[in-house]
Protein backbone atom coordinates (compact mmCIF):
# COMPACT_ATOMS: atom_id res chain seq x y z
CA UNK A 1 0.00 0.00 0.00
CA UNK A 2 1.50 3.32 -0.99
CA UNK A 3 1.41 6.45 1.11
CA UNK A 4 -1.54 7.99 -0.77
CA UNK A 5 -3.73 4.88 -0.37
CA UNK A 6 -2.82 4.70 3.32
CA UNK A 7 -3.86 8.34 3.79
CA UNK A 8 -7.21 7.74 2.10
CA UNK A 9 -7.82 4.64 4.22
CA UNK A 10 -7.03 6.61 7.39
CA UNK A 11 -9.42 9.44 6.42
CA UNK A 12 -12.20 6.96 5.67
CA UNK A 13 -11.62 5.18 8.97
CA UNK A 14 -11.75 8.47 10.88
CA UNK A 15 -14.97 9.41 9.09
CA UNK A 16 -16.61 6.17 10.22
CA UNK A 17 -15.62 6.48 13.90
CA UNK A 18 -18.00 9.36 14.74
CA UNK A 19 -20.85 7.57 12.98
CA UNK A 20 -20.26 4.47 15.12
CA UNK A 21 -20.00 6.58 18.27
CA UNK A 22 -23.39 8.10 17.54
CA UNK A 23 -25.13 4.73 17.42
CA UNK A 24 -26.80 4.48 20.81
CA UNK A 25 -29.39 2.32 22.36
CA UNK A 26 -32.68 3.96 23.25
CA UNK A 27 -33.12 5.84 26.51
CA UNK A 28 -34.51 3.40 29.11
CA UNK A 29 -36.70 6.15 30.53
CA UNK A 30 -39.97 7.31 29.03
CA UNK A 31 -40.43 10.96 28.09
CA UNK A 32 -42.64 11.41 31.19
CA UNK A 33 -40.01 9.86 33.44
CA UNK A 34 -37.31 12.12 32.00
CA UNK A 35 -39.54 15.15 32.55
CA UNK A 36 -40.30 14.09 36.12
CA UNK A 37 -36.57 13.73 36.82
CA UNK A 38 -35.87 17.16 35.36
CA UNK A 39 -38.50 18.70 37.62
CA UNK A 40 -36.76 17.35 40.74
CA UNK A 41 -33.17 17.79 39.56
CA UNK A 42 -32.33 19.92 42.60
CA UNK A 43 -34.04 17.60 45.09
CA UNK A 44 -31.88 14.52 45.72
CA UNK A 45 -34.50 12.80 47.87
CA UNK A 46 -37.24 13.01 45.24
CA UNK A 47 -34.87 12.19 42.39
CA UNK A 48 -33.59 9.02 44.08
CA UNK A 49 -37.15 7.97 44.97
CA UNK A 50 -38.11 8.31 41.31
CA UNK A 51 -35.15 6.22 40.14
CA UNK A 52 -36.04 3.54 42.68
CA UNK A 53 -39.67 3.59 41.48
CA UNK A 54 -38.61 3.34 37.82
CA UNK A 55 -36.29 0.42 38.55
CA UNK A 56 -39.08 -1.43 40.36
CA UNK A 57 -41.46 -0.65 37.48
CA UNK A 58 -39.04 -2.29 35.03
CA UNK A 59 -38.88 -5.35 37.27
CA UNK A 60 -42.68 -5.50 37.28
CA UNK A 61 -42.64 -5.29 33.47
CA UNK A 62 -40.10 -8.15 33.38
CA UNK A 63 -42.41 -10.26 35.53
CA UNK A 64 -45.35 -9.45 33.23
CA UNK A 65 -43.40 -10.49 30.13
CA UNK A 66 -42.36 -13.72 31.86
CA UNK A 67 -45.99 -14.48 32.67
CA UNK A 68 -47.38 -13.63 29.21
CA UNK A 69 -48.08 -16.99 27.62
CA UNK A 70 -49.18 -15.35 24.37
CA UNK A 71 -45.69 -14.15 23.50
CA UNK A 72 -43.62 -16.19 21.11
CA UNK A 73 -40.30 -17.41 22.51
CA UNK A 74 -38.23 -15.07 20.32
CA UNK A 75 -40.36 -12.03 21.19
CA UNK A 76 -40.30 -12.85 24.91
CA UNK A 77 -36.51 -13.23 24.78
CA UNK A 78 -36.09 -9.85 23.05
CA UNK A 79 -38.44 -8.06 25.44
CA UNK A 80 -36.76 -9.64 28.48
CA UNK A 81 -33.34 -8.66 27.15
CA UNK A 82 -34.39 -5.05 26.56
CA UNK A 83 -36.18 -4.68 29.90
CA UNK A 84 -33.32 -6.26 31.84
CA UNK A 85 -30.84 -3.99 30.09
CA UNK A 86 -33.05 -0.96 30.83
CA UNK A 87 -33.26 -1.98 34.48
CA UNK A 88 -29.47 -2.18 34.71
CA UNK A 89 -29.08 1.23 33.09
CA UNK A 90 -31.60 2.81 35.48
CA UNK A 91 -29.89 1.25 38.51
CA UNK A 92 -26.50 2.50 37.26
CA UNK A 93 -27.93 5.99 36.82
CA UNK A 94 -29.47 5.87 40.30
CA UNK A 95 -26.11 4.80 41.71
CA UNK A 96 -24.34 7.63 39.85
CA UNK A 97 -26.82 10.10 41.37
CA UNK A 98 -26.17 8.75 44.87
CA UNK A 99 -22.44 9.19 44.33
CA UNK A 100 -22.86 12.69 42.87
CA UNK A 101 -25.18 13.94 45.62
CA UNK A 102 -22.96 12.39 48.30
CA UNK A 103 -19.96 14.30 46.92
CA UNK A 104 -22.04 17.47 47.23
CA UNK A 105 -22.66 16.59 50.90
CA UNK A 106 -26.42 16.27 50.40
CA UNK A 107 -28.33 14.56 53.22
CA UNK A 108 -29.29 11.27 51.61
CA UNK A 109 -30.18 9.28 54.72
CA UNK A 110 -33.91 9.00 53.97
CA UNK A 111 -33.72 8.43 50.20
CA UNK A 112 -30.92 5.90 50.66
CA UNK A 113 -33.32 3.77 52.68
CA UNK A 114 -35.63 3.77 49.64
CA UNK A 115 -32.72 2.89 47.35
CA UNK A 116 -31.63 0.04 49.64
CA UNK A 117 -35.21 -1.24 49.86
CA UNK A 118 -35.56 -1.17 46.06
CA UNK A 119 -32.17 -2.81 45.53
CA UNK A 120 -33.06 -5.56 48.00
CA UNK A 121 -36.36 -6.24 46.24
CA UNK A 122 -34.57 -6.26 42.89
CA UNK A 123 -31.93 -8.69 44.16
CA UNK A 124 -34.66 -11.15 45.20
CA UNK A 125 -36.54 -10.83 41.90
CA UNK A 126 -33.38 -11.08 39.80
CA UNK A 127 -32.28 -14.17 41.71
CA UNK A 128 -35.64 -15.76 40.85
CA UNK A 129 -35.23 -14.71 37.20
CA UNK A 130 -31.75 -16.21 37.15
CA UNK A 131 -33.15 -19.49 38.47
CA UNK A 132 -35.95 -19.38 35.88
CA UNK A 133 -33.34 -18.86 33.16
CA UNK A 134 -32.05 -22.33 33.98
CA UNK A 135 -35.50 -23.94 34.02
CA UNK A 136 -38.72 -22.41 32.69
CA UNK A 137 -37.00 -19.78 30.54
CA UNK A 138 -34.21 -22.03 29.26
CA UNK A 139 -35.16 -21.39 25.60
CA UNK A 140 -35.06 -17.61 26.01
CA UNK A 141 -32.11 -17.44 28.42
CA UNK A 142 -29.27 -17.34 25.87
CA UNK A 143 -30.73 -14.09 24.52
CA UNK A 144 -30.80 -12.28 27.86
CA UNK A 145 -28.32 -14.09 30.13
CA UNK A 146 -25.48 -11.57 29.57
CA UNK A 147 -27.78 -8.61 30.24
CA UNK A 148 -29.05 -10.39 33.34
CA UNK A 149 -25.53 -10.97 34.67
CA UNK A 150 -24.67 -7.30 34.12
CA UNK A 151 -27.86 -6.12 35.80
CA UNK A 152 -27.39 -8.43 38.78
CA UNK A 153 -23.89 -7.01 39.19
CA UNK A 154 -25.20 -3.43 38.91
CA UNK A 155 -27.90 -4.02 41.52
CA UNK A 156 -25.47 -5.73 43.88
CA UNK A 157 -22.98 -2.87 43.55
CA UNK A 158 -25.76 -0.31 44.01
CA UNK A 159 -27.00 -2.00 47.18
CA UNK A 160 -23.49 -2.21 48.62
CA UNK A 161 -22.67 1.41 47.73
CA UNK A 162 -25.98 2.66 49.14
CA UNK A 163 -25.41 0.81 52.43
CA UNK A 164 -21.86 2.14 52.71
CA UNK A 165 -22.97 5.69 51.88
CA UNK A 166 -25.81 5.50 54.39
CA UNK A 167 -23.47 4.28 57.11
CA UNK A 168 -20.93 7.02 56.32
CA UNK A 169 -23.64 9.68 56.32
CA UNK A 170 -25.08 8.44 59.62
CA UNK A 171 -21.60 8.75 61.19
CA UNK A 172 -20.91 12.16 59.61
CA UNK A 173 -24.26 13.66 60.58
CA UNK A 174 -24.02 12.26 64.13
CA UNK A 175 -20.56 13.80 64.46
CA UNK A 176 -21.81 17.13 63.10
CA UNK A 177 -24.69 17.08 65.57
CA UNK A 178 -22.34 16.28 68.48
CA UNK A 179 -19.99 19.08 67.36
CA UNK A 180 -22.92 21.49 67.17
CA UNK A 181 -24.04 20.55 70.70
CA UNK A 182 -20.51 20.98 72.01
CA UNK A 183 -20.23 24.44 70.41
CA UNK A 184 -23.63 25.45 71.83
CA UNK A 185 -22.60 24.27 75.30
CA UNK A 186 -19.29 26.13 74.98
CA UNK A 187 -21.10 29.32 73.94
CA UNK A 188 -23.55 28.95 76.84
CA UNK A 189 -20.70 28.40 79.31
CA UNK A 190 -18.94 31.55 78.04
CA UNK A 191 -22.13 33.59 78.54
CA UNK A 192 -22.55 32.28 82.08
CA UNK A 193 -19.00 33.20 83.11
Amino acid sequence: MNRHQLSIAAVLLLALVPAQAQVRRHDPLTAKEVEDLREVAQDPAQRLKLYARYALARMTAIDQVRADSKLATAERAKQLHDLIEDLGTIVDEMDDNVEDYDKRKADLRRPLKDVIEADTALQIKLRALKEAADTTLAKEAPDFRFALENTVESVNQSAQAARETLEAQNVAFAKAKADEKAKAKEAKDKRNH
